[in-house]
């Protein structure tokens, strides 16, 4: 029976120990949330339910409150997939046509046009506040889902572009000339050869686009209306509700379920998004 190297059996016992100190609290949000308030109060942080229920769950998907409302937080959860199923299909879709223009259309001033990107990349997010809000009001656009949606794809085309930008670079330029010599058009080609050729860095998009625009708070507490909000915003007003008793279970319910589509996106398209970071990522 072969037996491992006690350097590996080191390595392995040290990668699992900081996956357990990783992985904590999860575990800790897990089983709190399915403890009731007095076994929160009795017990410790890692102890097991005496009784598994289901309450702080059903609660924090119906019924909790955030601020003067107390309808949980099921409402703000379709408020977000609103929010980010077209923030990130446009800001996609427009970072895939620039990265094309600019790595294999080259013009007077594409590579000025490229710095400016990157130089968006960079901008806090909080030197933007006041005239996004300017624009949006101007727009007709103010506490709207629309608004929303035009300030992530606004903020997030400078990292869709550099991201394509860097995967089509390493695309052989004999690739289209080819196709313009069987003359295919700008359309044709990118549509019927670029994009099919894209679906590792299109999975490392949409990845960092859900993730960034589904967990933003700053941007869903200053554009948005009462009726609009994103899941964050209102689960930071679930957090800080200061009437009644403090439910740490539907605290923690309501987070699981606010960071669910985050872990669905990531468990289908995980595979790829390594692949399509190490495509892209040497291009200068």
């Amino acid at each position: 029976m072969k037996t491992l190297p006690w350097q590996r059996m080191a390595l392995y016992s040290l990668l699992v120990l900081f996956c357990f100190f990783y992985l904590m609290p999860l575990v800790v949000m897990v089983l709190t949330s399915f403890k009731t308030l007095p076994d929160i109060k009795a017990g410790n942080l890692i102890s097991l339910p005496e009784v598994w229920v289901l309450d702080a769950w059903s609660k924090a998907w119906s019924s909790a409150c955030t601020g003067v409302k107390c309808e949980g937080i099921q409402g703000y959860f379709w408020n977000s997939f609103q929010m980010v199923i077209p923030a990130v299909a446009i800001s996609t879709l427009l970072g895939a046509f620039n990265g094309y223009v600019i790595s294999k259309w080259k013009f007077k001033g594409s590579d000025l046009f490229f710095s400016l990107l990157l130089f968006g990349c960079f901008i806090p997010f909080q030197v933007i506040l006041l005239p996004m809000a300017s624009l949006l009001g101007k727009m007709g656009l103010a506490n709207t889902t629309a608004g929303l949606v035009l300030v992530h794809v606004i903020y997030g085309a400078a990292f869709t572009t550099l991201f394509f930008r860097n995967f089509y670079v390493g695309i052989p330029d004999e690739l289209v000339k080819a196709a313009k010599l069987d003359g295919a058009g700008f359309f044709t080609i990118f549509f019927r050869i670029m994009l099919p050729l894209s679906v590792p860095i299109i999975m490392v998009t949409v990845i960092w686009q859900f993730t960034s625009i589904w967990n933003d708070f700053l941007f869903g507490v200053v554009y948005s209306g009462s009726e609009t909000q994103p899941i964050t915003v209102a689960l930071n007003n679930l957090v800080n509700t200061s009437t009644g008793v403090k439910e740490y279970n539907v605290d923690m319910a309501a987070a699981i379920i606010a960071a669910l589509p985050t872990l669905v996106v990531y468990v289908l398209a995980g595979k790829y998004f390594v692949r399509g970071l190490t495509a892209g990522s040497v291009k200068g």
